[in-house]
């Protein structure tokens, strides 16, 4: 239980860019998710995201996890109890995910004031792909 409330500064999820191109360190690590339930649900919107974005016409499933391990990025909530990309690959691959699903941007605390001074420059609206 105690796995739910925040440590102090909030709940993290490293951005980890799976094509190697930062190595082994996060590309970027997002704070200040006051709950676990937050921080996981940013964390599987943001990976959801990353499966669409790999996604090319055409594709099967066994094609789309192919890309996702070699362009997209994953997400990792710093807790053991955080939510894991590894047990949802193969649906994520399998089933075409609806707007909400993905729409990690609206999960995210620098979005809402935190006190971080990146604010909306870390949460691009780019949605050009």
């Amino acid at each position: 239980m105690e796995d739910l409330f925040a440590p102090p500064g909030g709940f993290a999820v490293r951005i980890m860019d799976l094509s190697g191109g930062n190595g082994a360190e996060p590309v970027e690590t997002i704070r200040g998710f006051e709950t676990l339930m937050h921080a996981n649900a940013f964390a599987r919107a943001y990976v959801r995201d990353s499966f669409e974005r790999c996604r090319a016409p055409g594709l099967d499933a066994k094609q789309v996890v192919d890309a996702w391990f070699a362009y997209g990025e994953d997400a990792v909530v710093e807790n053991e109890a955080g939510w894991r990309s590894a047990a949802e690959v193969q649906d994520f691959a399998a089933t075409r995910a609806r707007a909400e699903e993905r729409d990690w941007r609206a999960l995210d605390p620098r979005r809402h004031g935190g006190d971080d001074d990146e604010g909306e420059e870390s949460a691009p609206d780019d949605d050009d792909d």
